[in-house]
């Protein structure tokens, strides 16, 4: 039987990685997402786990990367500052396809910002914070139940994609406290383990699924593992038909899973002459202020976004013949994704920036102005 609890939003958190079957850790505290921490440090050791605070978010990262190499799900958590630090060794996970979840419980910045404030600005930083050409994906909460659903979600998708996955929270979802009600059974995935024996095995081999099968150090499986560009068996190459074979398979490898990978939701789309999008905290209010619409006689849906990376660009194009209404809280990020399908002209946009949350009335006076 399905078990109800009171949990708050980073606690949700926390037991989703536990029931996904995390048993590693490695953080340093940081405001607001150190509930997360100082809860995996709790129940980590009695499941035979492993918790270490790390010296600084680069270390952090660092030793989630090494546990994942030897067989791990491993997890961080951190905020605006902290994901600042940690996206060279998130580059390195990437370039050599280590699975991992890092959490993002986003504050206002830029620096230290407002600590205690909430913002949905790292919303760029999660796509294009490391450097190079590379492929991610990026989750965003909007209740305490979706935190616990998508930290699992993630996992499954880490391991099955062999890729980094960003859990990107906002302050108000990590720090409510909702009903939360825990599933009887769950889907696990574990990331594809070699069929061949160890002399035969390429770490990095570009098979038609274009996700390569993962040895686990310290089974018997010997590679290198370098965030250089490499060769099918991760040895450092410059050869250029080499890179650009690497390249193409690691850009390109989340292209046929696109349909599982971009979750939505859409509510009151049907008939809509506007649609508003939103995602993670800003979704509540746009919700509410969708139903008060409604009351009013106003045609009016949302399309929430629960993933945002990579772009679910395939889904928004069904609404070409639609007036949009983007609501954020930073100054205009993921609204210009909106408005590279859309046009600058065709798109309105609400943000708010001095770290309170937008509240439903906000929503609805801009919709009564666009619609």
């Amino acid at each position: 039987m399905s078990k109800a609890r009171l949990m708050q939003g980073n606690e949700a958190v926390a037991e989703g990685a536990l029931a996904a079957g995390v048993l590693f850790y490695a953080g340093y505290p940081i405001t607001p997402s150190t509930e997360i921490a100082e809860m995996m440090a709790e129940k980590l050791p009695s499941l035979g786990g492993t918790f270490i605070q790390m010296e600084d978010e680069i270390g952090s990262m660092a030793a989630v990367i090494g546990a994942s190499l030897t067989g791990l799900k491993a997890l961080t958590a951190t905020s605006g500052p902290g994901f600042s630090l940690k996206q060279e060794n998130l580059g390195y996970a990437v370039a050599t396809e280590v699975p991992c979840v890092v959490v993002n419980v986003q504050r206002g910045g830029p620096s230290t910002g407002l600590p205690t404030g909430p913002a949905q600005s790292d919303v760029m930083q999660a796509r294009w914070g490391t450097h190079g050409d590379h492929p991610i994906i990026a989750l965003t909460p909007s209740s305490v139940q979706e935190c616990y659903e998508l930290t699992v979600i993630a996992f499954n998708f880490a391991e099955e994609f062999r890729i980094p996955v960003i859990l990107l929270m906002d302050e108000v979802v990590g720090h409510l406290r909702e009903k939360v009600v825990l599933p009887e059974k769950l889907t696990i995935v574990n990331r594809k383990r070699p069929t061949v024996l160890p002399g035969e095995y390429k770490p990095y081999e570009n098979d038609e699924s274009m996700i390569p099968a993962m040895a686990n150090f310290g089974e018997g499986y010997r590679y290198h593992v370098t965030g250089l560009s490499h060769n099918e068996k991760g040895l450092p190459t410059g050869k250029p038909e080499v890179v650009e074979k690497f390249m193409k398979r690691l850009t390109q490898k989340l292209d046929p899973y696109l349909d599982r990978i971009q979750l939505i939701e859409e509510i009151q789309l049907d008939d809509a002459e506007l649609v508003v999008v939103a995602y993670g905290c800003s979704a509540r209010s746009a919700l509410e202020a969708v139903y008060l619409a409604r009351s009013e006689g106003l045609k009016v849906g949302l399309l929430r976004l629960i993933t945002i990376w990579p772009f679910p660009q395939a889904q928004l194009e069904r609404f070409t013949n639609r007036k949009l209404l983007v609501v954020e809280m930073n100054c205009g990020q993921l609204v210009g994704e909106v408005e590279r399908i859309f046009g600058y002209k065709s798109v309105k946009r609400l943000n708010r920036i001095d770290g309170e949350l937008l509240t439903p009335k906000e929503v609805l006076d801009r919709i009564r102005e666009v619609i």
